[in-house]
């Protein structure tokens, strides 16, 4: 590792500079992302200190629109996003990127979003110069998935997003349909994976209150340290070494206690959002933004099947972590308590023995349905 200072790294001469034989043009730079970064700037300082039962709509455009954009303009994303459009012109790539900077935005908002602390830690959150980080325990930084400049899917069901806000913060994002069923492999991909449409967002399911262990938050370091492109920055010198700080650097492990899943416990299971107008016909999505008509429309079968393992995983994590929350949301007008009543804790401890089936659990130590997992996973070449 190379001790550099920001003139040295985190930049790129004229990365964003679009040229037409003689002409150059910086407009790109100036206008495009001035706007983005202005108001990221400020969404970012919003969430960064959110706190319920607040709702800003406007910072959450803006802060979904700085994300996206920022997965795309490093010069990594440049690269996977070159190659996931077969575009390759340089002009064309930067062009594309305008027209398409709202990428990721439908898949992020349908996920549940956590804001978790380390306000208790003393060791904070690194910065890397890729920094909408993305994990997905299936897809190891040597897979085909992560070679190169190439990132796991977000829209695979076990692709968790992670975004640091301060050093004290950072934005979790986890597939809906991950928290429902986690007994799937996490290279699955998610229901509706359609980028670009119409989708809702739930203000008071963002889950908070969640205090991150020492060890906890130099995980997370070290998948934002193996997923950065080629720079790491942080306040103090040791953080940047979070690999000394963990029981294990294998990459599924680092999923072994549910590192960046947002408690099930506080996630409200809903099948259908019909939204009402005076002077027009009411519009109706189901839980995975299809719409009525659409293949897998309020799928039946579906819904029942991640009804129960939704319950079963609740009473998992209740027995892991028990009766107290690790992620509070704002729902049914009032925020939840921090800590289920012992008859409350009982409940969900008795779902995982009603609704779970044998070997299933993600974490149960089933080494053959493992085994299988990780086989399966070396098969598919295709990492888009």
């Amino acid at each position: 590792m190379h001790r550099w200072g920001t003139n040295s790294c985190f930049k790129q001469t004229d990365l964003y500079t679009t040229r037409f034989g003689a002409w150059e043009s910086t407009e790109i730079e100036q206008f495009f992302f001035g706007r983005v970064d202005t108001k990221g700037r400020d969404a970012i300082e919003y969430f960064a200190n959110f706190a319920h039962p607040d709702a800003n709509a406007a910072a959450f455009e803006n802060l979904l629109n700085y994300m996206s954009v920022q997965k795309l303009r490093t010069p990594k994303g440049l690269s996977h996003f070159s190659a996931m459009t077969g575009v390759s012109d340089r002009n064309a790539v930067l062009i594309a990127m305008q027209q398409m900077q709202n990428l990721h935005c439908a898949i992020w908002t349908e996920a549940v979003w956590a804001l978790v602390d380390a306000t208790q830690t003393r060791t904070k959150f690194i910065f890397s110069d890729h920094p909408v980080t993305v994990y997905n325990r299936d897809c190891f930084p040597a897979s085909e998935w992560c070679l190169d400049f190439r990132d796991p899917d977000i829209r695979l069901v076990g692709t968790h997003t992670i975004f640091p806000l301060s050093p004290t913060r950072v934005l979790v994002l986890t597939n809906h349909s991950w928290v429902r069923n986690p007994y799937v492999s996490a290279t699955r991909l998610r229901p509706n994976p359609a980028f670009f449409r119409n989708a809702m967002f739930y203000f008071p399911g963002i889950q908070t209150g969640r205090e991150l262990t020492e060890v906890e938050v130099n995980q997370i370091n070290f998948i934002i340290k193996k997923r950065a492109y080629r720079y790491i920055a942080a306040a103090v010198e040791e953080w940047l070494y979070p690999e000394r700080q963990i029981p294990s650097e294998h990459w599924r492990k680092l999923d072994d206690m549910y590192l960046l899943m947002p408690d099930p416990r506080s996630v409200t299971v809903s099948e259908e959002i019909i939204i009402g107008f005076d002077n027009r016909a009411p519009e109706i999505f189901d839980a995975y933004g299809r719409r009525p008509g659409q293949p897998g429309f309020k799928d039946e079968s579906g819904a029942a099947q991640e009804r129960q393992t939704h319950l079963a995983f609740q009473g998992e994590y209740a027995r892991i972590f028990g009766p107290k929350r690790r992620g509070i949301a704002n729902d049914f007008g009032g925020r939840q308590k921090t800590e289920d009543s012992p008859d409350f804790h009982q409940w969900h401890l008795s779902l995982e023995q009603k609704y779970g089936q044998p070997g299933v659990h993600a974490n149960s130590g089933n080494r053959a349905r493992k085994r299988k997992e990780r086989r399966k996973h070396r098969k598919m070449m295709n990492p888009r």
